[in-house]
């Protein structure tokens, strides 16, 4: 397959700039993989459409103010985007500059810190601060709205581009199916009989990285931090053995959960994971999925596409446009059962 094969037209006002005055505000499209039937929902209706003894398994990961400026010695600006915090003093990051500084560049932050470039890997520089790198992001780091949000950051993103539900700082960027949920939610699907569990994957900047060669199985992705719990294992067990289903909140989560199984049955797991699904990939855990819509061309889409088929999916997304659904981060969401119950072939699958 091909990256053309999933690029669609994207009017740009349908691009979500700011998040509604309410999380569960949002539309959801059903999406029925195997049917490709598509109902036009609310999201606040989502715990009608699941089923008692299902699970949620939601990504509790908390994005860290992960964006910093500066200067450079020769007084050029630079803009960093922390990629991963590596030590207390060092870190992995992505520098916007006129000119990509070079190995032993000292950068001025805002704040007072200092940064030496001490090596580069790809798009990713390698620094070392003159402080804890942690402490001075609280301080002086900024909210890291992704790049298709044209707008500086306002002081309500600091709290809205943040699930209700997140705990564990690591991510650059949100989980950002997850934002839809609030208490009231929560309350609803509780009483209805459906559970929630959580595993941990951290962001990372690359899940906004355009794919650079055409052909699918050329293709490599950032490597993100995921951790699968012994304890969540056994939940996921016990609620097939009785029926119900995993609904993974998010992309995320489907990559946390389907690189824990990748040996062939699930387990606990905790390291890297650069796990690339595609059309033709065999998912073991997986029952369901809430997703926002996402980039054209991207690896999400990619793997919904093979959730619930390239077909059906890229119908759905010219639906979404035509009926003006509100696309990306802080846009509307979807609720995508698979394209089939049967086994697929595994293809696309890197840990």
């Amino acid at each position: 397959m091909q990256v053309s094969d999933f690029d669609f037209d994207l009017p740009a006002e349908l691009i979500a700039q700011r998040p509604l005055p309410e999380r569960a505000a949002s539309r959801l499209l059903v999406l029925n993989g195997q049917s490709g039937r598509l109902e036009d929902r609310r999201f606040a209706e989502l715990p009608a459409l699941l089923q008692p003894g299902d699970l949620l398994v939601l990504n509790d990961t908390r994005v860290i103010p992960a964006r910093l400026r500066g200067r450079k010695a020769s007084g050029g600006r630079i803009e960093m985007l922390l990629e991963r915090i590596t030590g207390p003093c060092t870190a992995s990051a992505q520098l916007r500059a006129s000119r990509a500084p070079a190995v032993g560049a000292r950068l001025s932050l805002v704040g007072g810190a200092q940064a030496v470039v001490e090596a580069r890997s790809g798009d990713l520089f390698e620094l070392r601060f003159d402080r804890n790198v942690d402490e001075h992001l609280l301080e002086h780091g900024e909210v890291p709205l992704p790049p298709y949000i044209d707008r500086p950051v306002a002081a309500d993103d600091a709290q809205r581009y943040q699930t209700i539900y997140a705990a564990r700082r690591g991510a650059v960027a949100a989980p950002t199916a997850g934002l839809h949920f609030d208490a009231a939610v929560f309350d609803t699907l509780e009483k209805r009989g459906i559970e929630r569990a959580c595993l941990t994957l951290h962001v990372g900047a690359g899940t906004f990285a355009p794919l650079r060669a055409e052909r699918l199985a050329d293709n490599r992705l950032h490597a993100e931090r995921a951790e699968v719990s012994e304890a969540l294992c056994r939940r996921i067990a016990a609620v097939k053995a009785r029926g119900g289903r995993v609904v993974a909140v998010g992309t995320t989560a489907v990559r946390a959960l389907e690189t824990a199984a990748l040996p062939g049955k699930l387990a606990p797991y905790s390291g890297e994971t650069e796990i690339f699904i595609y059309p033709g990939f065999c998912f073991r855990v997986v029952d369901a999925i809430i997703t926002n819509f996402h980039l054209p061309r991207s690896s999400l889409l990619m793997l919904v596409a093979a959730f619930a088929g390239l077909g059906p999916v890229m119908a759905a997304y010219e639906h979404a446009v035509a009926q003006r659904y509100r696309f990306f981060s802080y846009g509307d969401a979807m609720l995508v059962l698979p394209l089939s119950q049967q086994p697929l072939r595994t293809a696309g699958s890197l840990r």
